[in-house]
């Protein structure tokens, strides 16, 4: 399996037919009409969307940004149409043995001024994308500085430290594929003891939460 995120900007009234996948819309901008063979919904600026049907994309008024996260058994493919533009930020191969036994969670974190999220794991992989600020990743002794629009993968059991900054608020959303019996519940695991009573400052609000379709 492949997981990936695209950022896409529509003009006004552009629009754009997906194909059927394991996909997360989250709009960053502007409000996105959508039609899928069972559904018609309108998308303001930080709401979200999943499916797996195929699904047609209506920007409204104004330009309208989003970001695309798929799950597919296929690598991303080059696509370019009208009305809007898609550009592949990230994808990574996942080894997921039964996409029924895991649930996709899309959420966001919100740090203050000099946040820091202690060294931690996490039950599954996901890929970040930092909507403001600017943070810190530091992974098997690696530090990789993530500026807004830039995104980011985590593979779950890799213990990370995240800091933010300390002059700028600092936010991203995530897509996780998580076991199914983590829905509604943290996904996350502190590695040292002497960081499990520190103040977690960091806020969380949860889009997604729900199984894999078959």
């Amino acid at each position: 399996m492949f997981l990936r995120v695209f950022r896409t900007r529509f003009a006004a009234k552009g629009s754009s037919t997906l194909d059927a996948a394991h996909r997360v819309l989250y709009v960053t901008e502007g409000d996105l009409r959508l039609a899928t063979p069972a559904q018609h919904a309108c998308l303001a600026t930080g709401s979200a969307w999943y499916g797996r049907v195929p699904v047609a994309c209506t920007a409204g008024d104004t330009t309208t940004s989003i970001l695309c996260w798929e799950l597919s058994a296929d690598s991303a493919t080059a696509s370019i149409d009208p009305g809007h533009e898609r550009t592949l930020l990230l994808e990574q191969a996942l080894s997921i043995d039964s996409p029924q036994a895991h649930l996709i969670r899309l959420d966001r974190v919100s740090f203050p001024l000099g946040g820091v999220a202690y060294t931690h794991t996490h039950q599954g992989p996901g890929i970040r994308v930092l909507l403001t600020g600017q943070i810190t990743v530091e992974v098997n002794a690696e530090r990789h500085v993530v500026r807004p629009g830039e995104a980011w993968f985590e593979a779950g059991p890799d213990p990370v430290l995240a800091l933010a900054s300390e002059s700028e608020l600092t936010s991203f959303a995530r897509v996780m594929v998580l076991p199914i019996a983590l829905r509604g519940r943290s996904s996350i695991r502190y590695v040292n003891p002497e960081d499990l009573e520190k103040p977690k400052r960091q806020s969380y609000q949860i889009y997604i939460d729900t199984a894999l379709e078959s």
